[in-house]
């Protein structure tokens, strides 16, 4: 199958990748980190959760952040939100988007977000009515995707139900999300066209953590099934607290450039988005897992040495 010519990227930097860090970063690092993002061509970051600060401390100042950042023209900024009582903080926060989300697991929504399926989708369907009236576009995240920490493989018919019932509640789009690292190419392009054929009408996302090394190779592995959207984190940063083990995001930038070198557009300008990563490594004070800040854009113009 021909790839995309396009891929749509969400930087999921400012809110999956900073809240695992136990040191708090203040709003105005992450307004700014957001911004440099953003002026780097980033159509869409996902820039905060409305979660409870009691079990995600580093989203505590949500508002604050999304009040102060840059909107560039044509960008959107959304906000990962649980229930109503998040739907209420983002509609005061000029989200363009809300993701709702819940494990396809039963057991990774008991043990980590202390709540079964059906009352997580309870919850879900009230924020998504909210999101509906005030007409925000909605993605519905499906954690777990491809593997869970407790029960193991996750049945695709899970997926398949959860999605059905995402789409009643008016999502346009589908995150398949690998949240603890353990997908592989085969089992990825195997769930994609599966979903595909099963829903055709909205669009998917599929979003990866390099926890066992296999991220860029399980986004060819997207694109060879159709998928033209995809998270990534700046630097690699990121993780799960509520999933064992697992690490980083793949990196956006090591994501742009394998896109980039493989003829598929994403609008993104490397060399900016390369300043916002070493920005992300200055206020983090490490370096992060991405490569292509310290192994360089290749210059394929350049003379031979």
């Amino acid at each position: 199958m021909p790839l995309p010519q396009r891929v749509a990227i969400t930087e999921v930097g400012p809110r999956d990748g900073l809240q695992i860090e136990k040191a708090f970063v203040p709003a105005e690092q992450k307004v700014r980190l957001i911004d440099m993002l953003s002026e780097a061509g980033i159509e869409r970051v996902e820039a905060a959760s409305f979660v409870h600060p009691k079990h995600v401390p580093q989203m505590a100042d949500a508002e604050e952040v999304l009040a102060r950042i840059r909107r560039r023209p044509g960008a959107e900024y959304e906000a990962l939100v649980p229930n109503v009582r998040g739907m209420e903080r983002a509609l005061r926060c000029r989200v363009d988007r809300v993701v709702l989300f819940v494990a396809a697991s039963e057991s990774f929504n008991q043990r980590n977000l202390r709540a079964s399926r059906e009352a997580m989708l309870a919850a879900a369907r009230e924020a998504a009515r909210m999101a509906r009236g005030a007409k925000l576009k909605m993605r519905g995240a499906v954690v777990t995707a491809f593997g869970c920490p407790y029960e193991g493989r996750v049945p695709p018919e899970a997926v398949e139900w959860l999605a059905g019932e995402y789409l009643e509640m008016g999502c346009e789009e589908i995150a398949l999300s690998d949240t603890v690292g353990v997908a592989n190419p085969v089992a990825v392009r195997r769930l994609a066209e599966h979903m595909k054929r099963k829903f055709p009408s909205p669009r998917y996302t599929l979003h990866f953590h390099n926890t066992r090394g296999a991220g860029l190779a399980n986004v060819l592995a997207g694109l060879e099934a159709g998928v033209d959207a995809f998270d990534a984190s700046v630097g690699g940063l990121g993780g799960c607290p509520f999933a064992p083990r697992a690490t980083g995001n793949i990196a956006t930038e090591d994501t742009v450039n394998m896109l980039h070198e493989m003829g598929v557009e994403t609008g993104v300008d490397l060399p900016k988005l390369l300043a916002a990563v070493a920005y992300a490594e200055e206020i983090l004070g490490r370096q992060l897992p991405g490569q292509l800040l310290h192994a360089g854009i290749m210059n394929w113009d350049a003379p031979a040495a």
